[in-house]
């Protein structure tokens, strides 16, 4: 059985704190990439799960939520399938405040542990066939 989401959080490179609600026996990591003016971009990771491997199935309903208030941020996503399928989730946002799109949008990348962790866990592989 799924256990609840959890809270964390986190800090990107310009200083802006976000608020992480996120499964805990799915997502690894959050980073965050910006562009810079110089027309490089920045990748940080925000938040790196304290668990380092999956305790239970997370279920088929893995859903993650990001806010900033200093950005006027909030960002959710739901995904249902097996979570066995799914590695990585990419989300673009946009600061409307910002006069230029390129400056303005920051991507995110949801990485969860991936089948590999699952078997790595201290309770061993979990089948998810079996369910």
């Amino acid at each position: 059985m799924a256990r609840h989401n959890r809270n964390a959080t986190g800090v990107d490179q310009r200083g802006f704190l976000y608020r992480i609600n996120y499964p805990p026996d799915w997502l690894e990591r959050v980073r965050v990439t910006r562009n810079l003016p110089s027309g490089r971009q920045s990748t940080r990771t925000i938040f790196r799960n304290p668990s380092r491997n999956p305790e239970v199935d997370p279920g088929d309903l893995i859903r993650v939520r990001l806010e900033s208030p200093e950005q006027d941020m909030v960002v959710e996503t739901s995904v249902r399938t097996t979570p066995d399928r799914l590695e990585e989730i990419v989300l673009e946002w946009r600061d409307p405040r910002t006069p230029d799109p390129r400056m303005g949008r920051i991507t995110f990348t949801l990485r969860g542990f991936g089948p590999s962790a699952r078997t790595r866990g201290g309770n061993g592989p979990i089948d998810y066939l079996s369910r």
